[in-house]
């Protein structure tokens, strides 16, 4: 955590580990379990000891990790840290094959508010959980294309020339994507999921395609990029940047105190589901957790939520969009967002203790606040707050072209927001 230069190229190799929320799951439990946490399954009795480090998964989109305090929670409280896994994309639909003009295309359905225009031109590929039927029932496995098998190609000016005045985007119309010429691939989608599976995991036994949760993706990796290197580029920097540096932190509590990581998925479309925010996943846990009824309440009402999620830089070329005096800067540290709605879960009290928390970890803390004619997004702080009950702040790390499938960030804010909440995780004194 102390060396900005290995802190930035784990997550450049997580973000690559990472092209859909399954696969970011994995990657964060595997990270988790090489620091010491054992994986924990809700189907199963659980055994927790004082100083243990758990971790589970849910939808195998969302995980929970937690570090039982030897100190009572009661009097403690919980620290807790807030993210998710889900980032805006184009997924192919069930029934997805278009044999057009000759060619192969897959029609999508858009994930979330996803920036459209970028996806042109992009060398896209392929992953997610795929569902197959075995000679015992049904399986699942993860699948990764890694290799830029379609593309979406942008139409010609000469056929549009008032494409730079403004093109609107027909999801329906323009986004499906080019896979192949449609005389090279005969079969249809299912077959070709299930070799690809079949390729991925020999052994699997699997017969045949059931079902799938499917993630188009743009293969440039990403990478530290600018004269000195000084921002970091790719895909899904929202919100994968937060699940790592929550991990990085968890991973470094002292454990003395409770403390608890929520990476939950669906975000980005209302996170209303089992495994979303707006789900029972957390309260299940922190029932099991601290099974007292009145023990968990007083630890509650003791405790603070992180909520994490990414926050907009003021853009040099769109500085109008902004309030003039809350536009977060790229490597000016992380950021404080605060909404008089509750947009954001920030009050003045819980903002105040998380800016004690970066002065004494000699960090600097930005302040957010959209224009007063512009509408607020929001993020899993206020959701999270109202389900269980617990004062929250919502932070983030400044970024530019949210929901591009290509973001840019600063490439020491997240080191530093990493470094906040690891102190958190260990703060007695909250």
């Amino acid at each position: 955590m102390k060396d900005l230069d290995a802190f930035n190229a784990g997550l450049l190799g997580f973000l690559s580990d990472s092209p859909t929320p399954f696969h970011a799951v994995r990657a964060l439990a595997a990270l988790l379990a090489e620091r010491g946490f054992h994986e924990l399954h809700e189907a199963e009795p659980w055994s927790l000891a004082p100083g243990g480090r758990y971790f589970l998964r849910r939808n195998g989109s969302s995980l929970i990790a937690f570090v039982k305090g030897r100190e009572p929670a009661a009097v403690s409280g919980l620290r807790l840290i807030g993210a998710h896994t889900d980032s805006p994309c184009l997924k192919p639909k069930p029934r997805p094959e278009l044999r057009r003009h000759g060619y192969l295309q897959l029609g999508v359905e858009v994930y979330g508010g996803a920036l459209l225009n970028p996806w042109f031109d992009r060398e896209l590929s392929l992953a997610g959980r795929v569902s197959f039927a075995t000679t015992d029932g049904v399986a699942h496995a993860l699948i990764d294309f890694d290799a830029p098998i379609a593309v979406i190609p942008n139409l010609a000016i000469h056929l549009d020339r008032s494409a730079n005045e403004g093109r609107a985007v027909n999801a329906q119309n323009h986004l499906p994507v080019l896979l192949c010429a449609e005389k090279s691939e005969p079969r249809n989608f299912e077959e070709l999921l299930l070799a690809r599976v079949l390729e991925e995991h020999p052994e699997c036994g699997a017969l045949r395609v059931l079902g799938s949760d499917l993630c188009f993706y743009d293969t440039q990796l990403p990478a530290l990029v600018g004269l000195h290197r000084e921002f970091i580029a790719g895909g899904r920097l929202d919100n994968l940047l937060s699940c790592f540096a929550g991990a990085m932190a968890i991973a470094e509590a002292s454990g003395e105190v409770d403390a608890v990581l929520v990476c939950n998925d669906h975000e980005e479309v209302g996170s209303v589901s089992a495994a979303g925010a707006a789900g029972p996943m957390l309260e299940a846990v922190l029932a099991r957790l601290l099974p007292d009824r009145e023990t968990r309440e007083r630890a509650l009402a003791r405790s603070l939520l992180v909520s994490a999620d990414n926050a907009h830089g003021v853009h040099p070329n769109f500085a109008d969009k902004h309030d003039a005096n809350h536009g977060p800067l790229l490597n000016a540290g992380p950021v404080l967002k605060l909404n008089a709605n509750q947009r954001y879960a920030t009050s003045g009290e819980t903002g105040a203790i998380f800016r004690w928390l970066c002065d004494a970890e000699g960090v600097p803390l930005q302040a957010f606040a959209v224009r007063s004619d512009m509408a607020c997004g929001s993020t899993i702080g206020p959701l999270t707050a109202a389900a269980i009950g617990v004062r929250a702040v919502d932070v983030g790390v400044p970024t530019f072209a949210m929901h591009s499938p290509r973001e840019l960030a600063g490439a020491s804010d997240l080191h530093g927001l990493a470094r906040v909440m690891a102190r958190f995780c260990s703060e007695q004194a909250l």
